[in-house]
């Protein structure tokens, strides 16, 4: 027994409407979840009120990115201080895709994971390798240089959950196998260990993201290292119930 309790987060990314929203909410309310298991569910910033007002208080809700101070001319954004009073305990930050579509630089996610955790949320921070990354054989590189920026700017690790998510895996169908995942968790468990402290190392989860399924849940959450799942396109679907209970 690691003693890390095991987390699940569904990242809802630009999707759904309330219909939607209120049937998966529904869904999961219904549903038979292990109650040793945490679960997350990442609404879109609109929709925040709206799915914590419809899920059962045992299921938190994230928004999927925040900006670095309280308040602001910053047209667009949302503030931690915001996202408190909807009641929402969560902000996922550094997602490949705020990373690469939106242009996030480490520097920038670092001020954001620093803000959030002062501000009183927890922060699920996501790392992870491109495919030519990957192929060049500097995975470790990149997401070590990823992590020293969260870490940096992290006085309390125990608001903190770091989603490993390569990439390549995210929305292709590819998953990375639970041998590539475990080895990926155990080197930043070690680079943890080295650059924070052990204690932190042994306790903070490490979860997994990029194509979980139903079908590939639950030989990644059997991996030692792999403490949960960030959870993208199958968060949306009843199947998201056998993810949320891959680990019994």
């Amino acid at each position: 027994m690691t003693g890390r309790k095991f987390f699940v987060g569904g990242n809802w990314k630009m999707n759904g409407d309330k219909k939607s929203i209120e049937e998966l909410a529904n869904t999961l309310n219904n549903a038979k979840l292990n109650p040793d298991n945490e679960v997350v569910c990442g609404a879109p910033s609109i929709y925040l009120d709206y799915a914590r007002s419809k899920l059962n208080p045992n299921i938190d809700v994230a928004a999927q990115t925040c900006y670095k101070v309280a308040k602001g001319a910053f047209t667009g954004e949302i503030s931690p201080a915001m996202i408190k009073d909807c009641g929402v305990k969560w902000v996922i930050l550094g997602h490949s895709e705020r990373r690469h579509v939106f242009g996030e630089s480490d520097e920038l996610i670092g001020q954001k994971v620093a803000h959030a955790l002062e501000n009183g949320l927890g922060v699920i921070a996501c790392i992870g390798e491109k495919l030519d990354e990957r192929e060049a054989g500097i995975t470790e590189k990149v997401v070590f240089a990823q992590t020293k920026f969260i870490a940096d700017n992290v006085k309390d690790w125990s608001k903190v959950v770091l989603a490993y998510e390569p990439v390549w895996a995210i929305g292709t169908g590819k998953t990375a196998s639970p041998q590539q995942a475990q080895e990926v968790h155990d080197k930043l468990r070690q680079w943890m260990k080295a650059n924070v402290s052990e204690a932190v190392a042994n306790s903070v989860r490490i979860i997994y993201g990029g194509s979980v399924t139903g079908a590939t849940c639950k030989e990644l959450a059997s991996q030692k290292d792999v403490d949960g799942f960030l959870v993208g396109g199958a968060s949306l679907k009843p199947e998201f119930i056998d993810i949320i209970n891959a680990k019994a």
